[in-house]
């Protein structure tokens, strides 16, 4: 969560600094806006990057959760089926 807070206020002190450095140059109006939407499209491009990078990863460990829950339950399964088999060879009361 922290890791998080801390990337999101990254972004946003540096579209800031961007944002204040393109508006602070001596450039036309015109100018200005063709740079801020260039930086505008690279910040766009690399959170895309960082979106779709996320969610590969997230997905895989999904995947890994998954397989380690299937077989968490097999497992349990099996032990289940080997505890009924020991009640039914041993009748109740008796050594």
């Amino acid at each position: 969560m922290a890791k998080s807070k801390f990337l999101l206020g990254a972004i946003i002190g540096a579209t800031a600094g961007i944002v204040a450095g393109i508006l602070s140059a001596p450039k036309s109006g015109k100018e200005t806006r063709a740079d801020i939407k260039r930086k505008a499209n690279e910040l766009k491009a690399d959170a895309d990057r960082k979106v779709k990078d996320i969610r590969g990863k997230a997905e895989a460990k999904g995947d890994e959760l998954m397989d380690q829950a299937d077989e968490l339950k097999s497992r349990v399964e099996n032990a289940v089926e080997g505890a009924k088999d020991g009640f039914k060879k041993k009748p109740l009361g008796r050594k």
